[in-house]
């Protein structure tokens, strides 16, 4: 599972926040808030950003 997010240019430590969280694929962003995923420890303004981006493009949005 640790390459999961190998496909996006965020960090190690973004992507050790997310599989350590349980996020494992982009469609399981669409299910947690954009604070949530914010408060992930290791998680930065610039790996947040990529991860929006890669949301919108494929159809998908952090839940309100």
């Amino acid at each position: 599972m640790a390459e999961a997010w190998s496909d996006l240019p965020i960090g190690a430590p973004a992507r050790r926040a997310l599989v350590g969280a349980g996020l494992a694929r982009l469609e399981d962003l669409a299910g947690v808030s954009r604070a949530q995923v914010a408060a992930l420890h290791g998680m930065g303004p610039k790996a947040l950003g990529i991860l929006e981006s890669a949301l919108a493009a494929a159809g998908l949005s952090f839940t309100a």
